[in-house]
């Protein structure tokens, strides 16, 4: 059934900054399409160590997002698998007639992102930019047009510091991989072309910085500590608000293009944080 409320389009949702963002845009009024690999919380273990789980699923984010009175359609899809970042789209069209926001928060967690560049392999920089840079591509090409048919929508890029700062330490002690950063960088790129291009028809970018937030990932892995020494800690819930300000507040034009350092921002607005 057509939704007569904004539709946001939420990827890599399952936890974290995803999670949070989704959450926080269902009390801002929106209903949702959720993405991950993990539907079921308590199914998805580390990559590098199947005896550790990693906390969170599409189950858990939806019932949050309805607990906000909001509608919530989870969607499995895979930034390596085309066809499922596709479909991500289409479905959300076929659900809910259309499309207003797309959060392209999910990337590839796989082996080659933080490795240093004599460890760093061919096909692990390819699947790098194929589930960081590609798949982010690829879900835009689909949204992007039925937003400029409706009359515009708004498109974030989840960025990272790693896409124009340089670590004071290596992989281990605050430090992170070139072939992750390369793909940051890449995808940071986005924003302000889209901007040039398609503002006039509409379309708002942004790319958004959250700066270091431990997530139950990270915390799984034993690696939330190592940036905690440089770099302040901020929260999902604050990367949350940050997001639903610059899809819902007129005064969110004058960062179009840009890159936004979403702790700074709710720091300097002092915005409301909804709990996930």
């Amino acid at each position: 059934m057509p939704s007569t409320r904004p539709v946001a389009l939420v990827t890599g949702a399952s936890r974290g900054l995803g999670k949070a963002i989704a959450v926080a845009l269902a009390a801002a009024g929106h209903d949702l399409v959720i993405t991950a690999r993990t539907m079921v919380d308590g199914d998805r273990r580390l990559e590098d160590d199947d005896r550790i789980v990693v906390p969170g699923g599409l189950d858990t984010t939806a019932a949050a997002i309805e607990r906000h009175g909001a509608a919530a359609f989870s969607r499995y899809m895979d930034v390596l698998d085309r066809a499922t970042v596709r479909a991500a789209v289409h479905d959300t069209i076929d659900r809910f007639g259309r499309v207003d926001v797309v959060v392209n928060n999910a990337i590839h967690q796989g082996p080659g992102a933080m490795v240093e560049f004599l460890d760093l392999e061919e096909e692990q920089l390819s699947k790098l930019f194929e589930g960081n840079v590609f798949a982010q591509l690829a879900l835009l090409r689909e949204a992007v047009p039925v937003m400029v048919a409706a009359g515009g929508g708004t498109v974030i890029n989840m960025i990272s510091a790693t896409a124009h700062a340089t670590p004071r330490r290596r992989i281990g002690s605050g430090g992170w991989g070139m072939g992750y950063a390369m793909t940051k960088a890449a995808l940071a790129r986005v924003a302000p072309l889209l901007d040039v291009e398609l503002a006039d028809r509409g379309i708002r970018a942004f790319s958004v910085d959250p700066g270091h937030v431990p997530t139950e990932r990270q915390i799984a892995a034993g690696r939330a500590k190592q940036y905690a020494a440089d770099y302040p800690a901020g929260t999902p819930s604050a990367i949350g608000a940050a997001v639903t300000w610059l899809c819902t507040d007129p005064g969110a034009e004058k960062f179009l293009g840009s890159i936004v350092h979403a702790q700074e921002l709710v720091r300097d607005l002092d915005l409301p944080l909804i709990s996930t």
